[in-house]
């Protein structure tokens, strides 16, 4: 600083510095520096504190916007949970469900089943007796013309008569049934 000052003093008395310009020059580059000063303070600088301003709110608008889709992505996170939580509790109804109807309908089934082997079994019961019947007719017819022909031979004459040999032998075995004739072993006296 006094090297300032002994060089303007300098200039004064007339010996010229070569660091220093002229104070003419001087005072002219002041102005010319004020008057850039002043126009960028008016022009510059406003301009450069909005775009500063428009950054922090863009920065801080990003942000909220930011915490904002936090919050939602948060709220649709519990909603997502919660709506799986429903479907897992209605997949689990509706599988319990299934197997009551499962079970209900192998219920309905075995007694189907059931039903259906009784009446078999009843049909088939049914059928056996007609063709136990059935044997009986035919043996009855059978033993009853054995017994003609073997009486025939042994009387020696013809009892092929049909009315008259069915009564005998339906009468003869209706007897035996009721027990009224006890057969006799031959051979055995009496």
């Amino acid at each position: 600083m006094t090297q300032v000052v002994s060089l303007a003093a300098a200039d004064s008395a007339g010996e010229r510095s070569p660091i220093l310009p002229l104070m003419g020059e001087l005072v002219f580059g002041l102005v010319i520096f004020a008057i850039f000063l002043w126009i960028i303070a008016k022009k510059v600088v406003p301009n450069l504190e909005k775009a500063y301003a428009d950054r922090t709110s863009a920065i801080e608008g990003g942000m909220q916007q930011a915490e904002e889709a936090q919050q939602q992505a948060q709220a649709a996170l519990e909603q997502y949970q919660a709506q799986l939580t429903e479907a897992r509790a209605e997949a689990a109804r509706i599988r319990e469900e299934a197997r009551e109807q499962g079970a209900t309908i192998v219920a309905e089934m075995r007694g189907h089943a059931q039903n259906e082997a009784g009446r078999i079994t009843e049909a088939a019961h049914k059928q056996i007796e007609a063709e136990r019947q059935q044997a009986i007719v035919s043996l009855r017819a059978e033993v009853g013309r054995l017994s003609t022909d073997l009486a025939s031979r042994i009387v020696g004459e013809s009892l092929h008569e049909e009315a008259r040999q069915k009564g005998i032998v339906d009468r003869f075995l209706a007897e035996l049934e009721a027990g009224e004739i006890r057969p006799e072993k031959v051979g055995e006296d009496a």
